[in-house]
């Protein structure tokens, strides 16, 4: 698997937990609508991204947990939509995911979403925090 396909699964993924995050669905029924589009897209990696999502979902309250221990003065309801979701599916693969993908891959694919979908700011922030975070890595 290339980095930039993984790359383009985590987009997805991200595309779906956002979605779902704004509409206060469940990420999963996005993956469902999506499925046929997404498969065709992301062929072999179309696993991945539902992993992401899925186990994002499966996961959510202890994924907020924590990020709320490690986001000093900020609330995850505070967060842009945006940043929460990148945070909620790197917190995810990288805590509970069974995959195990390398944190500073994991680190720096996040910090490049937050460039392309956020602000400058927020790369920054979401560098910070997840570095904290890597020692939750069982």
């Amino acid at each position: 698997m290339t980095m930039k396909s993984r790359r383009q699964a985590r987009e997805y993924a991200l595309q779906s937990l956002y979605y779902a995050d704004s509409i206060k669905s469940p990420a999963g029924e996005n993956v469902a609508r999506y499925t046929e589009e997404f498969k065709r897209e992301l062929g072999e990696l179309f696993p991945f991204c539902e992993d992401l999502v899925r186990g994002t979902e499966k996961n959510l309250s202890a994924i907020d947990k924590l990020v709320s221990t490690y986001a000093k003065n900020w609330t995850v309801a505070r967060m842009s939509a945006v940043d929460r979701s990148i945070l909620r599916m790197a917190t995810y693969e990288m805590v509970f995911s069974p995959e195990r993908t390398p944190i500073p891959a994991i680190i720096d694919e996040a910090i490049e979403l937050a460039k392309k979908y956020s602000t400058e700011n927020s790369s920054k922030f979401i560098n910070g925090l997840l570095d904290q975070l890597k020692k939750e890595r069982k």
